[in-house]
């Protein structure tokens, strides 16, 4: 009977929590022992989900394996190539004979072109080819048959003719690639180095250009970036700067055309004190400087490397003179044109590819010499 009144009277009372156990002096001052065994340590997560206090303790950070954390590091440098003078010599295995044929379709017996001659025009005109042919015409005579006003159609003429020879050389085996340049381009893709082949600029255009650097070979073209005025175009720094799909105000036009009458006059002014001083100048049109510029800023971005990481190997002043402009690394690789040639602003100045002249070892270690 009193078992059975205990166990009413317990139901009858509501049961409490008790109260935390205060700690004694002797147990808050022990150190806390933390386990060392493999199971303990393999869930951290599980022996901190217990506390005593209602608080919830702040999740442990997350921490990558090693295989989501391997981020494609970007090339060291990217390799930008012009193509007249570095990928082949035009001037040398093209422009001349194209000139020859030219005279020939136009009944020119005696118009003829040698080394010589050739060398010496170009040097005298500074590569302007209008300027070599009133200078070459001006020594043996015009024809007879032309009046004076038309001198500069007859040169247009001639120039055409060129050209269509020029584009049927660049398309066979008249016109070779430079000896080893196909195996530097072999050896900058093994060692992980982008390469864009820069065809939007170029004295004789980017047809030509383009089949010249196809002498390459599918595979390596499958490899490397033709940067032509469409890529130039479709660059970043094309549609920002360059305008092509943005509206340009009526202010920026007008400085447009002003700094292009200021680069004229300039020009000018220059030829007359050359000619006083007997010397021979050229300054480079805004235009044509800008349309190079724009060709290199567009090739560093389909390369991924900045400019200052990028390194263009030139035949060309005006893209040496472009790439000091836009602080943009550059070696020259000398053609039949510029033998004679200084590049003060280059790097290195070399006769060729491989050997002692440009590798990509000495890219990669910038000795440039």
């Amino acid at each position: 009977m009193a078992a059975a009144a205990t166990a009413a009277a317990a139901r009858r009372v509501p049961l409490r929590a008790s109260p935390p156990a205060q700690a004694s002096p002797e147990t808050a001052k022990a150190p806390v022992s933390i386990p060392t065994s493999s199971a303990a340590s393999a869930s951290p997560l599980r022996a901190a989900a217990a506390p005593s206090s209602g608080r919830r303790l702040p999740a442990p950070p997350l921490r990558c394996s090693s295989s989501s954390s391997e981020i494609p590091t970007p090339p060291s440098i990217g390799l930008l190539v012009e193509v007249e003078g570095v990928l082949a010599d035009v001037y040398r295995f093209g422009n001349r004979q194209a000139f020859n044929v030219a005279f020939q379709s136009l009944g020119l017996d005696c118009a003829n072109w040698t080394e010589p001659i050739y060398a010496d025009l170009v040097r005298k005109a500074r590569g302007d080819e209008e300027r070599m042919l009133v200078l070459f015409f001006d020594r043996i005579g015009w024809p007879t048959s032309l009046p004076t006003s038309e001198k500069g159609s007859f040169i247009k003429s001639v120039l055409r003719e060129k050209l269509k020879a020029l584009e049927e050389f660049s398309a066979c085996d008249s016109l070779p690639l430079r000896p080893g340049v196909e195996q530097f381009i072999d050896d900058a893709l093994s060692e992980g180095v982008p390469v864009a082949i820069l065809a939007a600029y170029g004295r004789n255009g980017e047809k030509i250009s383009r089949s010249i650097a196809k002498k390459l070979g599918p595979e390596r073209m499958s490899k490397i970036k033709i940067v032509g005025k469409d890529e130039v175009e479709g660059s970043f720094y094309g549609q920002l700067v360059l305008g092509k799909g943005v509206t340009s105000s009526l202010d920026e036009q007008l400085i447009s055309e002003a700094q292009k009458a200021a680069s004229a006059e300039k020009q000018r002014i220059a030829e007359e004190v050359a000619s006083i001083l007997k010397l021979s100048v050229d300054i480079t049109a805004s235009e044509s400087s800008e349309k190079v510029i724009a060709a290199l800023r567009a090739g560093s971005e389909y390369v991924g490397c900045d400019v200052q990481n990028c390194i263009l190997v030139a035949g060309s002043q005006s893209g040496v003179l472009a790439a000091e402009r836009i602080g943009m690394p550059c070696v020259v690789v000398r053609s039949s044109v510029t033998a004679r040639a200084e590049f003060p602003s280059a790097k290195a100045v070399m006769d060729g590819f491989g050997g002692t002249d440009l590798t990509i070892s000495k890219l990669l270690s910038k000795k440039w010499s």
